[in-house]
């Protein structure tokens, strides 16, 4: 964004945002009405993915609930309260289905051996995320807004003594690693101690302070990165005056529906759209001389929007 906005000159910058919800207070019960019980449930629902800060280092000044570290066990508590909300949400909704479903609907009844099979997995303890579901039941999984349906990023928290070390030399990262090894699920390692002091500092001197203590990429930056996998999102950015601005949307958007984030006018009279490459066009310096060297192409409706576009759309209403 700082490149394009040197090339461009524009008035106003706005990069492509993620935002991430500090959810505190699951404790064992918290389906049952513990802790912050069904409030801190019902935030988790409108999420569109999970990062589970799982703590892995050890000091008798930071509190915890159990006098022993065991980060498959902090693991297993949330699932466990996540899976008694999932078996209610499902017991709730089959007693409604159930009644359409005496009628003979075969939409309602399909719905109900779903919800059936749904139960019967949460109640031997597996995530929906985890279940063996045809295309069609996951969708209509997904209107179901089930906590353990939502994919997991597990961020290891250890010490800043642990930092620079081999991660898997750390027993409990290696126990956390191989708790969740069979969900494909991604682990970050980070200290959020040393986090929180990069953060504080100013952008020239994290850099300095990062290399110093064997950082390669501060922990929110990787977090960010694993996010956009986690959910398959590419960025593309628009460079037309009077802003810069930075667009998300899945892996797989054609060009169209891309414009269409900006507009629904650009989608519905979208004609093409000429693309350049965020590396050539950093490198030339110019998207006038860009175009004039043929290095701008002109795409039509089938072309998948790449991350690191930049593109000017045409469009006529």
């Amino acid at each position: 964004m700082e490149k394009l906005s040197g090339i461009v000159k524009p008035e106003k910058t706005i990069p492509a945002a993620i935002e991430f919800v500090d959810i505190a207070g699951l404790v064992k019960g918290a389906s049952k009405g513990e802790g912050l019980g069904n409030k801190f449930l019902s935030h988790i629902r409108e999420v569109d993915a999970i990062v589970h800060i799982v703590r892995c280092f050890e000091d008798e000044n930071v509190t915890h609930i159990d006098t022993v570290l065991d980060p498959a066990r902090d693991i297993e508590i949330i699932n466990m309260e996540l899976i008694f909300a999932d078996i209610e949400t499902i017991e709730k909704r089959m007693e409604k289905t159930l009644r359409v479903a005496k009628s003979g609907d075969k939409d309602h009844v399909s719905e109900l051996e779903l919800l059936k099979k749904l139960e019967e997995g949460l109640n031997s303890g597996i995530l929906v995320k985890n279940m063996d579901l045809s295309k069609d039941e996951n969708n209509t999984a997904r209107d179901l807004f089930l906590l353990t349906s939502k994919p997991v990023i597990y961020a290891a928290n250890i010490s800043e003594d642990d930092l620079g070390d081999d991660p898997d030399g750390i027993a409990a990262v290696k126990k956390l690693k191989e708790h969740v090894s069979g969900d494909g699920s991604e682990v970050l390692v980070s200290s959020a101690k040393i986090e929180e002091e990069i953060a504080l500092l100013e952008p020239v001197e994290r850099e300095a302070f990062a290399k110093e203590l064997g950082i390669a990429e501060p922990g929110m930056d990787r977090l960010v990165k694993a996010c956009y996998r986690l959910l398959g999102l590419v960025s593309f950015f628009t460079i037309k005056l009077p802003e810069v601005r930075a667009w998300t949307v899945p892996e797989g958007t054609r060009a169209p529906q891309a414009a269409g984030k900006i507009h629904t006018d650009f989608e519905r009279g979208f004609i093409c759209a000429e693309i350049i490459d965020f590396d050539a066009l950093a490198g030339i310096g110019s998207f006038t001389k860009a175009r004039e060297k043929g290095m701008v192409r002109q795409e039509g409706k089938d072309y998948v929007i790449k991350d690191g576009d930049v593109a000017l759309f045409k469009f006529n209403v």
